[in-house]
């Protein structure tokens, strides 16, 4: 907490547009993957290695990420990340060949990693008690966010400009952020550091996150939000109708967005992050049996899109709220960066194969499971912290 008791809501911004930068880094291929062969002819279907690059590094390094932004410290962590992924767009938008783009992906990767670990914390720490949920709320957003002014700024920017520009232009915002952030933070106090893990004990250092049911909760509801979110967004578009389609694809983000800001924020007021998320998981499947029975419908999608909204405002509250020293919390956002990476790679695939052997019934199926799976984790983790030990 800050030391005047007070949030530091600039502050609180500013590292919030980090993580806008941070997503970003998945979002500036997303929404021009369709031209990625413009830039690279030869590479086929190699060229989804571009996006599946950077989330295997925090699939493999998540969870002990948190350790190593710990002993490396909150602030340097960030702004280091943001130079490095500046200098990686920068790289990009020289038109690399296309063996040095994915390297320079994989280097995207560990900054990524590096901004989504720092971020929470260091936003958790600038809040106060009173304010750290509507923080952490909007925290939350910055995937969400991220894509939509990319789709907004960003692909009239790379019509205009051409792909290149969009990295050069990427590549800015990184820089201006680390310039930022590397001055406002100076006055910040942090928590201490903590000791460098040996690389020798990294497999062993999975095992006490993942056992522990305070450090280990957001991150599993956050495997099943994953599985869903980017999911529904690919899957679902064909089941619209088409005068309707481009309306309801972007309202779904921005309905995700507006729940969690404002009804998000007011139920916390009364509701820990756990019981949130477990209330928008619910939501989330009323919402799957409304589009179950009406395949397509606008206004479901949207309400859907909204339920998730609770969920990943929830999930972000969670992690302060359980976690009450700076590493715990640390060790919590890089376990959330590693099953949401996890989610993201495995949840389109997983709904293509469930709708190949059974049709839009069978995914919408698999849907609800999925989202029931993510109010039930957080059962059983909840009896385990009031059970013994």
């Amino acid at each position: 907490m800050t030391a005047s008791g007070n949030s530091r809501w600039g502050l609180i911004l500013a590292v919030w547009a980090a993580g806008l930068g941070a997503a970003a880094q998945y979002g500036k291929i997303s929404v021009i993957f369709g031209r990625m062969g413009e830039l690279y002819p030869q590479a086929g279907n190699a060229l989804s290695f571009s996006v599946s690059l950077v989330g295997t590094l925090g699939i493999l390094l998540g969870a002990v990420a948190g350790l190593y932004v710990a002993a490396f410290g909150y602030r340097r962590t960030l702004v280091w990340a943001l130079w490095a992924g500046a200098a990686m767009s920068a790289l990009q938008a020289l038109h690399l060949p296309f063996g040095l783009f994915l390297a320079s992906r994989v280097v995207e990767g560990l900054s990524h990693l590096g901004v989504v670990v720092a971020g929470p914390v260091l936003i958790a720490q600038l809040s106060s008690e009173r304010g750290r949920g509507l923080a952490m709320t909007l925290w939350s957003t910055f995937f969400a966010v991220a894509f939509t002014l990319l789709a907004w700024f960003g692909l009239p920017l790379a019509d205009a400009w051409g792909l290149l520009a969009l990295f050069g232009g990427h590549a800015a915002v990184m820089a201006a952020l680390a310039l930022l952030l590397g001055f406002a933070l100076r006055g910040v106090p942090v928590p201490e550091r903590a000791p460098l893990p040996r690389l020798a004990e990294l497999p062993g250092l999975h095992l006490p996150v993942y056992r522990s049911p305070w450090i280990s909760a957001p991150a599993a509801g956050w495997l099943f939000y994953t599985c869903c979110f980017v999911a529904v967004l690919t899957v679902i578009p064909p089941y619209i109708a088409a005068d309707m389609r481009a309306f309801v694809l972007g309202a779904m983000p921005l309905a995700s967005i507006a729940v969690s800001m404002t009804l998000g924020v007011y139920l916390l007021r009364f509701l820990p992050g756990v019981r949130l998320a477990q209330l928008g998981f619910l939501a989330c499947a009323a919402a799957a049996l409304w589009l179950w029975m009406m395949p397509g419908a606008p206004a479901a999608c949207i309400a859907m899109a909204g339920a998730m909204g609770l969920v990943q405002g929830g999930s972000f509250a969670a992690v302060p709220q359980l976690n009450g020293s700076a590493a715990d919390r640390s060790q919590a956002s890089g376990a959330m960066a590693q099953m949401g990476n996890l989610g993201n790679t495995v949840g389109t695939p997983l709904m293509v194969l469930s709708l190949s052997l059974g049709g839009f019934g069978g995914m919408m199926a698999v849907l609800l499971v999925l989202f029931l799976c993510g109010a039930a984790v957080h059962q059983l983790l909840a009896a385990r912290r009031r059970g013994p030990g």
